[in-house]
Parts: C-alpha cells; structure tokens; sequence
C-alpha cells in the first residue's frame, strides 16, 4: 500500500507510534508479542520506512560511500562488485563518487566529512591527508583504504614489489632475458604508486638472475590501453626487440597483445606478455597474469 504511515502501522497492531518505531530500530525494550503484532501490522500495509526519518532517529544512514577513482577501469569495477555484493547482504546502500580530477578528489573528503550522509567510507586508490583524517574521526566517520597505505586507518593492500618478482620470475624461468617493462608514469597528481612498487620487484628479480633491460625496454606512460599500445609498437618497431613484456596492469597488457598483433610478432611464439590484476578481460584473451585477490 502506497503512502501508508508509521501512524497508520500503530493503528493496525493497536500500539503507540513510539512502540512501532522502536520496533523499527531493533530496541530489545519491547515485548516478542508486540513485536510480532506490529511486524504483522508492517507486512499487511507493506510499509516502508523513510531512510531520511529512518536515519533522524537511529543516527545512521544505512549507507557507505566509496570513492573511487577512474571507477569505468577494470580493476576498479572489479572490487566495486566485491563492495555491492557485501553491502547489499548487509542492508546498506552504496553510493559512488567517482573520482577523476584533483579538485573532484579534495571537494570530495570534505564533503563527506561534512554532510553526515554516510556511515563510513571505503576509499580505493586513494589515502586522505592527515587533515582530511582528523575531520573524518571528528565526525565519527570510519575510513578503510584499499591499496593504500596510512599509519593510523585500516588498510587493505597487496605486496606489490612481490608481485612484480613474481612475474620478472616467471619470465626468466621460460628462458627470457631481452625483457621489457610497461608501466604507468610514477609522478601523478593522485599518488598513485603500484606500478612504481610492482617496477621494484621486477627490476630487483632481474638484476639478482644478472638481467640488464635496457633503458630503451623500460617504458613508463599514462595509465590506458591506447597509451599501452602505441608504446609497444614503438618497441617492436626497434631492432632488437623484446622477447618477453611485464604490462603492470592487464589494460596495458591488452594493449601489448593489439601490437603485437599489428606487427605481426606472434605470441607466444616470439613474445611472452605477463599482466597484473587477473580482471575478466584477462581470461577472454587467454592473457597470462598476476592475479590479486
């Protein structure tokens, strides 16, 4: 029944708005009787409680924000499904603030500091300052990064030094020491700095098996497929070029197998190509990679 009150429900169960309203917000301080007269009540009228009165009264919203950047990449809408089924099993709303430009990324902690419109917040890719951190705890917010780092919030991260060895590794176990490198620019207006870590290891792998890429094979560009691509073409356009490329992410590594494909190199006959992340694309392509969790 549309339009039906929290008045209406008292009614129906013969109760005071203050019983069904308690009932409503799970106080034990009513009877398992009544209780059940006026969970009958709400069924009958098919009421639905306004989340706006709903959060006036208990405090809580029965919404978590999550910030993420560039939230159309694959490895994002990867953990957002993970965040969705969660918070839907738990009865809590997801709302999405994407994240794409500097002042976008300010505004928005401040905001959500501000407004008290969220419960808690889940920010991927992206650390608050130290500023941002204490005006969150001042407004009882709680914070949980997700492949971030921050001494004094709950962090989520994987090893990512660990697993660029993994795959500098891999590649030199198949025989491989002409090996190239594609990854994203490391200075960046967000921070961002898993490639710079995955860059670590990898590096750190080949100089302990005696491996020397040269400087030509190290390529650094922004984060895309298209940026990816053109910048293998350029190194397969050189000669010698790579028998082997570790893409830091499996976007850039798509993107490798498009030139490839173009140059006619054929993989995996002359080229081994490893990506990072294990997103759906990746089994669609046959893609090898370094899967996180």
């Amino acid at each position: 029944m549309r339009g039906t009150t929290i008045a209406r429900v008292a009614e129906e169960a013969g109760v005071g708005v203050g019983t069904v309203s308690r009932v409503l917000n799970g106080s034990p301080s009513v009877s398992a009787s009544t209780r059940r007269r006026v969970l009958e009540a709400i069924a009958t009228l098919d009421y639905q409680p306004s989340p706006a009165a709903r959060a006036l009264s208990t405090g809580r919203t029965s919404a978590i924000g999550v910030v993420a950047p560039f939230f159309t990449q694959p490895s994002v809408i990867e953990r957002l499904r993970g965040v969705s089924h969660t918070l839907a099993d738990a009865g809590y709303q997801l709302i999405l603030h994407d994240v794409e430009r500097l002042d976008q990324r300010r505004d928005l902690f401040r905001s959500l500091a501000a407004h008290g419109r969220i419960d808690g917040l889940l920010a991927i890719s992206l650390a608050p300052t130290d500023r941002e951190v204490r005006r969150m705890e001042r407004a009882g917010v709680p914070v949980v990064l997700l492949d971030r780092d921050h001494p004094t919030i709950p962090c989520i991260t994987i090893d990512d030094v660990e697993g660029g060895r993994m795959a500098a590794e891999h590649l030199l176990a198949l025989g491989h020491t002409r090996i190239a490198f594609l990854g994203d620019e490391e200075a960046n207006l967000f921070g961002f700095d898993s490639s710079a870590h995955r860059r670590e290891g990898f590096e750190a792998a080949l100089a302990a098996a005696g491996v020397t890429p040269g400087p030509e094979w190290v390529v650094q560009r922004p984060h895309g497929r298209e940026e990816a691509r053109a910048a293998a073409a350029g190194m397969f356009a050189r000669e010698p070029r790579p028998t082997a490329v570790f893409a830091t992410s499996d976007v850039q590594a798509i993107g490798v197998l498009e030139a490839a494909q173009a140059a006619q190199v054929p993989v995996p006959e002359e080229l081994s190509v490893i990506g990072f992340d294990n997103v759906e694309a990746a089994g669609y392509t046959g893609l090898t990679t370094v899967a996180q969790p």
